[in-house]
């Protein structure tokens, strides 16, 4: 499958099973189009029709051109054939029953009072519930004893707010420090927080500690402030954003995201990811909304016409920042095209329910954070693993090539079929899709894939 498309300037085709991306000129990006169901003559004589007048578009200069495009072919870079179907039932068994990963919630509750909140207000629509440390210790055991060969392991602490349950987040990942030499690991942390309970202790500790950190602002006061209150209805910008500049200071370049949402109320999110540039934030993070169709935050499509503008916009800002010695660091526009993910994560995506699994303040194991709650998707616990074997199984069946709306999209190798559980939340089928989601995770991908091409120009020159 190929995919063309002009961004910025370029013209950019994508060839979908090789991973290749041609930065071609106008005329050989037309050629392109017509090349598999048109003859040599055929291109030709409409390549002459469309640029009559120009005299660097000569039938030799075509002839030379069409050979380009048919040794591309040849070399398996252009019009590659999908070979990956068969293989993607292959790898996921290949995986086992591995786990590398967990999403600890360490707090079913929170101080403050999101509208937007999928986790009903950080209780997850059940009790509120903070994790003792003993089943922080015993998730950790268990991660470490069903880990197999795996040198790194993942650990996010989340809710909820994790920093108000911040003693046993302290006290378990000190047990995880005593017990990885032995065990041949080495635990990778990760904090989200929305920044109420920060203090120098949380500073100290999560910038020795945690590999990255994730900071939650959805931009400008008056929009951060619009959702984002406390229980009195109060704003919390003016109290967490001296914190975060704070923490971002101490941190001596280690990873951190300020990780937004944008809803109906700012589809135009590029003036709020700006905004925080402003503040001196450089790794940036801006997630649509997810949530009922009828809920007044939802994106309408006119919403999502804009923000389809508004990711433009942003790729062609940053390339302006880099070229300033001002870059931003964007999450989504994030893509290796030299290297990147191997075959078996493009095909199998985020691997939850299978190698990334969330623990509740009960120990109970889920897929992933989106689907703690619902008994249904209820795995086991930390106790006895995984006894929802079915269960594991679908999730393990379920791939980039498991979900019939994903056959003719050009993009099912970078997004490996989409996130389960939007698809869940959309659709009732983990192999379902969230349309709205698809349609801009594509528009992100030709952005990522533009501001590539032009850094390679660049380079190049």
């Amino acid at each position: 499958m190929v995919h063309q498309f002009v961004l910025n300037g370029c013209h950019i085709v994508v060839d979908t099973c090789s991973g290749s991306i041609h930065d071609v000129d106008e005329v050989a990006y037309d050629m392109i189009a017509l090349f598999p169901d048109h003859t040599e003559e055929d291109i030709i004589r409409a390549m002459l029709e469309k640029y009559a007048g120009r005299e660097d578009v000569t039938r030799e200069d075509l002839h030379l051109c069409y050979q380009d495009i048919q040794a591309l072919r040849d070399q398996h870079k252009l019009f590659v054939p999908d070979t990956y179907a068969s293989l993607a039932p292959v790898l996921k068994e290949r995986s086992g029953d591995v786990v590398k990963a967990l999403c600890l919630h360490v707090a079913h509750t929170c101080n403050l009072n999101c509208a937007y909140c999928f986790a009903s207000q950080g209780r997850f629509h059940g009790e509120r519930a903070l994790m003792s440390f003993a089943v922080g210790k015993q998730a950790l055991d268990y991660l470490v004893a069903h880990s197999g060969t795996r040198h790194n392991l993942e650990v996010d602490f989340f809710g909820g707010e994790p920093l108000m349950n911040w003693d046993v987040v302290k006290r378990l990942v000190a047990y995880a420090r005593s017990i990885e030499k032995d065990a041949g690991k080495n635990f990778r942390f990760t904090l989200t927080t929305n920044g109420m309970l920060i203090d120098d202790d949380v500073i100290d500790f999560a910038n020795r500690e945690m590999s990255n950190v994730v900071l939650s602002l959805d931009g400008r006061k008056e929009i951060h402030d619009r959702l984002r209150v406390d229980y009195q209805g109060r704003g919390s910008y003016d109290r967490i954003v001296p914190k975060f500049q704070e923490l971002v200071r101490r941190r001596g370049g280690k990873h951190y995201y300020m990780r937004g949402t944008f809803t109906h109320a700012n589809p135009d999110f590029t003036k709020d990811l700006f905004h925080m540039a402003d503040l001196g934030f450089t790794e940036l993070s801006m997630e649509p909304v997810v949530c009922a169709p009828d809920d007044p935050a939802a994106l309408t499509p006119e919403d999502i016409e804009i923000v389809k503008e508004q990711y433009e916009i942003l790729a062609k800002e940053m390339l302006a920042r880099e070229e300033k010695g001002q870059p931003l660091t964007f999450y989504h526009y994030m893509i290796d095209l030299e290297g990147g993910p191997c075959i078996y994560k493009r095909l199998s995506g985020c691997g939850s329910g299978t190698e990334y699994m969330a623990v509740t303040p009960w120990g109970d194991l889920y897929p992933c954070h989106q689907f703690v709650g619902d008994e249904a998707y209820r795995l086991g616990n930390v106790w006895d693993g995984v006894t929802n074997t079915a269960l594991r199984e679908e999730f393990r069946a379920c791939n980039a090539y498991a979900r019939r709306e994903c056959e003719d999209c050009w993009a099912r190798l970078y997004c490996s079929g989409g996130c389960a559980a939007n698809a869940y939340h959309a659709s009732g089928s983990i192999r379902g899709i969230y349309e709205p989601g698809c349609e801009l995770f594509r528009k992100r991908m030709e952005c990522a894939i533009m501001m590539k091409v032009v850094s390679s120009r660049k380079k190049k020159s």
